[in-house]
């Protein structure tokens, strides 16, 4: 009766025993849940069973040691608990039995070692516990022999006689197995895959010449080796085996020279793991000639030299592990050759040079980590331009320079970026806010300076961000208490200045650090810091947006008198240009960088379509200004820029804004940057002073003007109107 793969749930019922003649029973691929019935046993003609992938609960009958035809007998990949009935061992027919994936305690039976036409045995994946009988060690029609992922315990001796001859799979990986590899395990000439992983063997591994099938040799997480000259040579003994290619040798205390066989191994390796060991010298030139590599991990050895030039042969690498050595020289160009490279950890050695500019064409990487190296130079754009990036990119603890490019934009998928303890210096990019998967983020350790750019604000998934040992001044961003997910915030020992907040992650001391900037103030008082004066700023700072209102209405009253003229003359002058008499206000993009502190949201005091409005005060003389600095995206501001300069030349009136000058260049990240400079207004805009309003902190009667003022207004806004025409 063959019903796998369908959509049975519910129990089996008990009416199943009724059926004397069934032979084949295949359940497998169903939801079929509740316990297998004991008087399933009565079916005595039974010779397959299979009841695998399905939700089956409670024990294995031990009845069923009573189907003595039973050759097939599945239970993979279901909820059963309990012992291993040893009335299995009575199945003498008995040629499969498939027990993966539950969750069986006990030992396994001393009756096993009499099931002598079993070829197929699988244990792997339950909890059960004591040793493995010894005669079943003998059971010579085994194929398949796998008791991995248990908690089977017991000593293997090199003298224990494996009498497996035809055996092709032979795992008792993931347990607590001590002792040493047996000799005998080379007498089983038909072995594709050997897993001795995850146990607590020692001393050498034998010769394993002979097994020239096998495809996987995985003894990585024992105690093999003695950290000493020629604890490898069982790996030479390989070389002839045209078949192998998995081989994991990591997390022992093999010793000795990184052996040159394994150039010589077969081109049908694809897998190398020799990390965590004790293994000394190079790697060898000839590791390129294994063509058809798909991971390398020699991490956490004693490796030293360079790494080959001849690692670019491997075109099929996708992992490439070596940090943790003393490997030194540069990073191979040729690196750039592996375009199938998704994972590259080089951390903790002493690479020099330069980061190479190939590895821009490695396209499919979502994890690379050069840090803690002696690496030198700019961070290459192609790098940032890695769009791949995922999982992260660390660049921290080596001796980088430059600026972080704008190319960090592309970053879009990547969870964390640390380029830490560098001499990265400048402004930190707005570019950088369009990196909005980035979980932590660690820039500490640099000379970067100016704000925290007010586009971090779209990173809203921010766990990490340390921004300390830096430059940085301005303001802490009132969008970093709308971070819901921040956990750990460190800006101590910057420039910062101004009100810490007190909500959000500011909340939590453990979470914060913002010592040494002797300018904060406020802030929730376990912080420790000074009170701010709360009325004064407040009061400070609608005075200023008033101010920048005036301003604002004076600039669009002049430019749109001035388009007029200019539309006039047009056919009578000769071209406009962006020259300034010389004896006009000298000042450079630097210069009013320094003046706005860095272009502070907190001297934005305005914003119009034309551009932003920022209060500043020149270092050289200590005159207040204010700073309209153009928005380029709009095409009508490039116009207003040239119709202003113009108007430069010749406008002078007691009731207009005075413009001081206008700068036109680049900024640091190589931009268009267009700005004009005006005389700072303190005494609020005309429209207050017509159309009076509360909310101002001023008595509402202080602006009331009575009607000859008004009429004296008038008259000086016709005579500012007559002077331009």
């Amino acid at each position: 009766m063959d019903l796998a793969g369908n959509s049975f749930h519910n129990q089996i019922p008990q009416e199943i025993g009724g059926l004397r003649r069934l032979e084949t029973l295949d359940l497998s691929n169903n939801s079929i849940s509740g316990e297998i019935p004991s008087n399933l046993s009565a079916c005595s003609k039974l010779i397959f069973v299979d009841m695998t992938n399905n939700q089956l609960t409670g024990e294995i009958p031990a009845l069923l040691g009573l189907l003595s035809n039973l050759k097939v007998l599945g239970f993979f990949n279901n909820s059963l608990r309990g012992n291993i009935p040893p009335s299995l061992g009575n199945l003498s027919s008995l040629e499969r039995l498939g027990l993966t994936y539950n969750a069986l305690s006990g030992i396994i039976p001393e009756s096993f070692g009499r099931l002598r036409n079993l070829s197929f045995f699988t244990i792997f994946g339950n909890a059960i516990s004591g040793t493995v009988p010894v005669p079943m060690f003998n059971l010579s029609n085994i194929r398949i022999f796998d008791i991995g992922a248990n908690k089977i315990e017991g000593t293997l001796h090199s003298d224990l006689e494996i009498n497996m001859p035809h055996v092709e799979f032979f795992s008792v990986g993931d347990n607590q197995i001590s002792g040493q590899i047996p000799l005998s395990i080379s007498n089983a000439p038909n072995l594709d895959v050997l897993e001795f992983y995850d146990n607590m063997l020692d001393g050498n591994v034998p010769s394993l010449e002979k097994l020239d099938k096998l495809f996987r040799l995985e003894l990585g997480g024992n105690h093999l080796g003695h950290g000493r000259e020629g604890d490898l040579n069982f790996l030479c003994t390989l070389v002839n085996n045209t078949k192998l290619g998995f081989l994991s040798i990591t997390e022992n205390n093999f010793g000795g020279e990184f052996p040159k066989c394994i150039s010589n191994f077969s081109t049908t390796l694809q897998a190398l793991s020799m990390s965590w060991n004790n293994i000394l010298g190079k790697i060898p030139d000839e590791i390129g000639n294994l063509i058809n590599l798909e991971l390398l991990d020699l991490a956490q050895n004693q490796l030293l030299g360079p790494i080959p030039f001849d690692i670019g042969r491997l075109w099929k690498l996708n992992i490439f592990y070596a940090h943790s050595n003393y490997l030194f020289g540069t990073i191979p160009h040729s690196i750039g050759n592996l375009t199938e490279l998704t994972e590259l950890v080089l951390y903790f050695n002493n690479l020099q040079g330069s980061i190479p500019l190939g590895l821009g064409n490695c396209k499919n990487l979502i994890l690379l980590d050069l840090s803690h190296n002696n690496l030198s130079g700019p961070i290459p754009p192609e790098i940032l331009g890695l769009s791949s990036l995922s999982i992260l990119l660390s660049l921290s603890s080596n001796s980088l320079t430059g600026e972080l490019p704008v190319e960090v934009e592309k970053l879009k998928n990547l969870g964390q970026l640390d380029v830490s303890h560098n001499r990265l210096s400048g402004l930190l990019p707005n570019n950088l806010g369009s990196c909005v998967s980035l979980v932590e983020l660690y820039l500490e350790g640099n000379l970067f300076e100016g704000p925290i750019p007010p586009y971090l604000s779209s990173l809203r998934g921010l766990e990490a961000l340390d921004a300390s040992n830096n430059n940085l001044s301005g303001g802490i961003p009132e969008f970093l208490v709308r971070f819901g997910t921040l956990k750990y915030l460190n800006l101590s020992f910057n420039n910062f200045e101004g009100v810490i907040p007190s909500e959000g992650v500011f909340k939590n001391t453990s979470a914060i650090f913002v010592e040494g900037n002797n300018k904060l103030c406020g802030g929730i008082p376990e912080l420790h810091l000074s009170r701010c004066n709360s009325k004064a700023s407040s009061k400070t700072s609608i005075k200023l947006k008033i101010t920048i209102i005036v301003v604002i209405s004076g600039v669009t009253l002049v430019f749109s008198i001035l388009l007029i003229i200019w539309f006039r003359k047009k056919k009578e002058q000769k071209p406009t240009t962006t020259h300034v008499e010389n004896s006009l206000l000298q000042l450079s993009y630097q210069s009013i960088l320094r003046a706005t502190d860095g272009f502070s949201p907190q001297n934005l005091v305005g914003l119009g379509s034309f551009g932003s409005v920022y209060k500043g005060i020149l270092e050289a003389n200590g005159a207040v200004i204010a700073v309209k600095v153009l928005n380029l995206l709009n095409h009508r501001a490039s116009r207003s820029f040239l119709v202003e300069c113009e108007a430069l030349k010749s406008i002078r009136h007691r009731n207009l804004v005075k413009v001081l000058t206008a700068i036109s260049g680049i900024d640091y990240q190589g931009n268009d940057f267009k700005a004009l400079v005006y005389k700072f207004m303190e005494n609020g805009s005309l429209e207050d002073w017509l159309h009076s309003s509360v909310g101002m902190n001023e008595p509402e009667t202080m602006r009331n003007l009575n009607f000859i003022q008004r009429v004296n207004v008038a008259v000086d806004v016709a005579h500012a109107l007559e002077y331009l025409h």
